[in-house]
């Protein structure tokens, strides 16, 4: 057995070292190459821009001002020698530098006379092109011009899916593009595609995070943080200079995202060492370029500092040379200074910091609402438009295929006509063929009659659910009132237990009919507004309690889903409410739920509180919730299983 151990250790160190010794290797080597020079001594504008838009890690030893100056002499240079082409790739390569600095306007400037003589352009040019201005807008939020630029990409064929779930999370419908990217994406994910897998992961955590479902969303980039070290530790798939360093920079946003997901649960001790290093990766890979995730790591290391009561370091991270271009993270700076100088004593400052941002809300307040109902009204309107035209191209193709089926449906019949004087006894086939076509005519009446009161039969279920949930809802708001009229502790809490269960129910009801399918619910979503609902009744704010829910995927019908909720409801209120007593700063629980085609699924709950009472087999018959639990059970065709464990409790169940 120690032979074992001492064995797997050597390995394991030397894989270690050897992948050391291959990332400091390949560093060397990126930074001994003299890129600018390379630059320079190519002899043409074409072969220039070229390589300037292929090589990732260009400002490894000149900084972008440096190529921004030599730019700058050759295009008055071919401007001299009126080199048309020329001019065109050093505007391109002068407009993709001022977007590396941050200065977005001027790069716009330089692109947008480009966009407007696209004819003129080669293919590449025209992609670099619109690629600059997608990116542009993005940054300034001009997302109606951004929806232009995709538009002329999708009809040049540069992007077979013109997506628009990017612009859906700018405008704060971070669910609605979750569902769109998952969709859009995860169709043409490979496997073995660990980069892509990577990105999938952490956009997910981004669109999480974003929502507040930060506990969530830290488990989806723990998950690409493990497969882009997978990507960047194979050494069996040769990969460009170009592939390892967007590695490296997806590697340095991954991690910075996991510290700001701790900062969001105010861990910030945690948060601390990721989001340093995230700044290193990202200063180190991205180098010379602006960042916003730099700013962004920056300001937060700030906060974390601030809260930690560190007041020299959060001003360093303050001073650290920061230039934000969003509003939010100006707003972020402000408020940061502004609570710095309250903490010193200092209230003349940290009042001119609020006044600050008060006037940027001031001076946007009035029209951000109205620009972002504006321009999500035209990002939907497209979304909308892109439909049509590929529904448009689906009736084409089935127009297009119905004629090629009628060509040889005339063809057939003219071999009919001919042979019909020599055949009498295809006369029973032609019969029979004008038969079939009837019966298809009856059938398809008979579908469209069925389709119709499909259709009529679920909306008038969709008003059941919805009436169904109101009475409850009533139901709550009478327990509500009893409880205000009720002084007896005993009483309210039964009623309080009581308001709970039916919430539990209603919210079954509300998920069925905001649903497109109404048989069943999705489980992830019901889950997190349940637990939603019991902290608000237990006033638990979410940061204490760390609440891990995996339900990805798992869909349920009614008659298991109100058990289901019901049993859960019990659960997580009874961890609020005995599970810890004195301190809940460490308090963890686990939800996890899956369900396998064609096999039992699998419901397992955990919490590593003080556990179950010494004597909960005696207590059993006479607790009502365990009571409950074991007949919502039986309704499952199952029973509930009752683990004791070092730390807190685990309850479990097959169902079918």
């Amino acid at each position: 057995m120690k032979k074992q151990i001492i064995l797997r250790l050597i390995c394991t160190l030397f894989l270690g070292v050897f992948t050391c010794f291959v990332f400091a290797q390949d560093n060397v080597e990126t930074q001994n190459e003299d890129y600018y020079k390379q630059f320079q001594d190519l002899e043409n504008g074409e072969l220039r821009s070229f390589f300037f838009f292929n090589t990732p890690n260009r400002y490894n030893q000149n900084s972008p001002y440096d190529w921004l100056d030599t730019v700058k002499v050759y295009l008055n240079s071919s401007e001299k020698t009126k080199d048309s082409a020329s001019i065109r790739n050093y505007q391109l390569i002068e407009s993709q530098i001022y977007y590396d600095l941050g200065n977005y306007q001027k790069s716009l400037a330089i692109a947008r006379p480009l966009f407007d003589d696209l004819s003129k352009l080669d293919a590449e040019s025209k992609k670099a092109v619109l690629g600059i201005l997608d990116s542009n807008y993005k940054m300034l939020e001009l997302y109606d011009k951004q929806i232009e630029v995709r538009r002329v990409k999708r009809e040049l064929g540069f992007t077979e899916n013109v997506a628009f779930y990017d612009i859906y999370a700018s405008l704060g419908q971070y669910r609605k593009a979750m569902r769109d990217y998952m969709t859009e994406e995860k169709k043409v994910l490979k496997d073995d595609d660990y980069y892509g897998q990577a990105i999938y992961n952490n956009t997910i955590g981004d669109y999480l995070r974003l929502d507040k479902s930060t506990a969530t969303a830290l488990s989806y980039y723990k998950k690409a943080e493990g497969l882009i070290k997978v990507f960047l530790s194979d050494v069996t798939n040769e990969r460009s200079d170009k592939e390892i360093t967007n590695g490296r920079i997806l590697n340095g946003l991954i991690i910075g995202n996991i510290g700001k997901s701790h900062v969001q649960l105010e861990e910030y001790e945690k948060a601390i060492p990721f989001l340093e290093e995230s700044r290193d990766i990202i200063k180190k890979y991205n180098k010379s370029k602006f960042s916003s995730d730099i700013i962004e790591n920056t300001l937060a290391l700030s906060e974390c500092y601030l809260k930690l009561d560190d007041y020299a370091k959060a001003t360093d991270y303050l001073s650290d040379d920061l230039n934000p271009k969003k509003t939010n993270n100006i707003l972020k700076r402000n408020r940061i200074y502004a609570d710095y100088f309250y903490k010193t004593g200092d209230f003349k400052n940290s009042t001119v910091y609020l006044k600050k941002n008060i006037r940027i809300r001031d001076s946007i307040d009035a029209l951000e609402s109205n620009i972002k109902n504006q321009q999500l009204t035209s990002v939907v309107a497209q979304d909308l438009e892109n439909s049509r035209k590929m529904v448009d191209q689906q009736k084409a193709e089935l127009e297009e295929s119905r004629k090629d089926i009628k060509a040889r449906d005339d063809k057939i019949s003219l071999v009919f006509v001919s042979l019909i004087f020599t055949l009498i006894g295809f006369a029973g086939l032609v019969y029979a063929y004008l038969k079939s076509i009837k019966n298809q005519r009856l059938i398809a009446e008979q579908k469209f009659i069925i389709e119709n009161s499909l259709v009529e039969k679920d909306s008038l279920l969709k008003e059941i659910h919805h009436r169904v949930k109101n009475n409850l809802q009533m139901v709550s708001s009478l327990l509500s009132l009893q409880t205000k009229n009720t002084r007896s502790k005993a009483a309210i809490a039964a009623l309080e237990e009581g308001k709970s269960r039916v919430k539990a129910m209603a919210l079954i009801h509300q998920k069925l009919y905001q649903n497109d399918d109404l048989s069943v619910i999705e489980m992830q979503g019901y889950i997190e507004s349940l637990i939603n609902s019991i902290q608000s009744v237990y006033k638990k704010g979410g940061h204490n309690i760390n609440i891990t829910i995996d339900a990805e995927g798992v869909e349920l019908d009614i008659d298991r889903a109100i058990p289901f909720g019901l049993i859960l409801n019990e659960l997580v209120s009874n961890s609020f409410k005995y599970a810890f007593p004195n301190d809940d700063s460490d308090g963890k629980i686990y939800i996890h739920l899956r369900k396998i085609t064609g096999q039992e699924g699998f419901f397992e709950y955990t919490d590593n509180g003080i556990g179950l009472p010494e004597d909960s087999d005696e207590r059993a018959s006479s607790s009502m919730g365990i009571r409950l639990m074991s007949r919502l059970a039986n309704q499952l065709q199952t029973s509930l299983n009752t683990d004791k464990t070092q730390e807190g409790v685990r309850f479990w169940f097959n169902f079918k």
